[in-house]
C-alpha cells in the first residue's frame, strides 16, 4: 500500500504593505506647519523681547533710580518724576508737544486726505503723481530735516529768495519764536504724508462706484458726495489713522533737533527732545525715564478712551 506522497505547504503570502491614511498625513502636514508657524512666531517674540519690550521694562525701572553709567544704580522712589515736574521746560515741552499736535491735526490730516481725492479723480498720469507724493517717505528723515534747514535759512534759503523775487516781505521761518513750531509741522506733514495719502487712496477706490452713482442721481453735488457717501465709507480707516498720527506726533522728535536745536527761546522743545536733553545733556537717565513714563502713560490712556468712544460710536452707528 503507497503512503501519500508529503508535500512541502506552500509559503505564506508578504503581509501587505497598508499606506498611512489621509488622517495620518494631514495630520502630519498641519504639524508640520504649525512648527514651522511657531519658530518663525519665536524668532519676531525674541527680537520684541530684546530689542522693544525689555528696554520699555528697563526703563520704568530707571525711572525709580539715579542711575548714572558706569556706576550701580540706587534706589530713588520718585525723587526723579518730582525733580522733572519741577522743571521750567517741563511745561513748555508739553506745551509745544501740544500744540505741534494740534497744528498736525490741522494740516498734516487734512492735506493727504484733500490728495487723496485729488488723485482718486485722475485719469491720466495716475502713477506719476503717486511716485511724487510717496518720494519724500523714501527720503531719510535727517536728510529730510537738513534740506528744510537750508530751505528756512533766513539770508540764503530758497524760502525768502522765493519771496525777494516777488516782492513779498521775507520770514525767519525756523529762527523766529513765532512761526518755528509752524515751519516744523510743514517739514513733519511734506515728510511723512506720502504713505497716508497712498492708504487713503486704498481705502477710496474700494467703495463702490454704485454709491456716488446712486448720490448723483439724487442730485448730489462734489461737497455732498464727500460727505455722505465718502467719508462713511473710510470712516474706519480716517479714525485709525488720526490715532496713529497723535501718537507720533506727540514724539517728534528729528525736526526739533536737527532744524532748530530745541529754540528759539525754548519756542520747538518737546518732551522727547526734552527726554534727550536729560539724557544725554544732563546726564540724567533716571529724570529722562521718568518723562519717558509719563509720555507712555499719557499715550496709553489717551489710545485707551479714543478706541473705547470710536468702538462705542460705531455699536450705536
Amino acid at each position: 500500500m503507497r503512503t501519500a506522497e508529503h508535500r512541502p505547504a506552500p509559503p505564506l503570502p508578504p503581509p501587505p504593505v497598508t499606506a498611512p491614511g489621509p488622517a495620518r498625513d494631514r495630520r502630519r502636514r498641519r504639524l508640520a506647519e504649525q512648527t514651522r508657524a511657531y519658530a518663525f512666531l519665536a524668532g519676531g517674540l525674541l527680537c520684541f523681547a530684546l530689542f522693544s519690550w525689555y528696554p520699555a521694562i528697563r526703563a520704568v525701572v530707571i525711572a525709580f533710580q539715579t542711575y548714572t553709567p558706569g556706576s550701580p544704580p540706587e534706589w530713588a522712589g520718585t525723587a526723579n518724576f518730582t525733580r522733572v515736574l519741577h522743571d521750567p521746560e517741563f511745561a513748555a515741552a508739553w506745551r509745544n508737544t501740544f500744540t505741534f499736535t494740534g497744528l498736525a491735526l490741522l494740516i498734516g490730516f487734512a492735506v493727504p486726505f484733500v490728495l487723496a481725492l485729488v488723485l482718486n479723480e485722475l485719469r491720466h498720469a495716475r502713477a506719476f503723481f503717486r511716485v511724487v507724493v510717496y518720494l519724500p517717505v523714501m527720503i531719510p528723515p535727517v536728510v529730510s530735516a537738513l534740506l528744510w534747514k537750508w530751505f528756512y535759512d533766513p539770508g540764503t534759503g530758497l524760502a525768502n529768495q522765493a519771496l525777494r523775487l516777488l516782492h513779498l516781505p521775507t520770514s525767519n521761518w525756523s529762527n523766529g519764536a513765532d512761526t518755528a513750531l509752524l515751519s516744523l509741522v510743514v517739514v513733519a506733514t511734506w515728510a511723512t504724508m506720502g504713505g497716508t495719502v497712498l492708504i487713503y487712496l486704498a481705502a477710496l477706490q474700494s467703495i463702490p462706484g454704485e454709491l456716488y452713482e446712486a448720490a448723483e442721481l439724487d442730485g448730489a453735488g462734489l461737497f455732498q458726495r464727500i460727505r455722505h457717501v465718502t467719508i462713511p465709507q473710510t470712516r474706519f480707516v480716517i479714525l485709525m489713522l488720526m490715532l496713529l498720527q497723535i501718537i507720533a506726533t506727540m514724539q517728534v522728535f528729528t525736526e526739533p533737533f536737527v532744524i532748530t536745536g530745541g529754540g528759539p527761546e525754548n519756542a520747538t522743545v518737546t518732551v522727547l527732545y526734552l527726554i534727550y536733553k536729560y539724557a544725554f545733556l544732563y546726564n540724567d537717565f533716571g529724570g529722562a525715564c521718568a518723562l519717558s513714563v509719563l509720555l507712555l502713560l499719557l499715550l496709553g490712556l489717551f489710545s485707551a478712551v479714543y478706541l473705547r468712544l470710536t468702538r462705542t460710536d460705531g455699536e450705536d452707528a
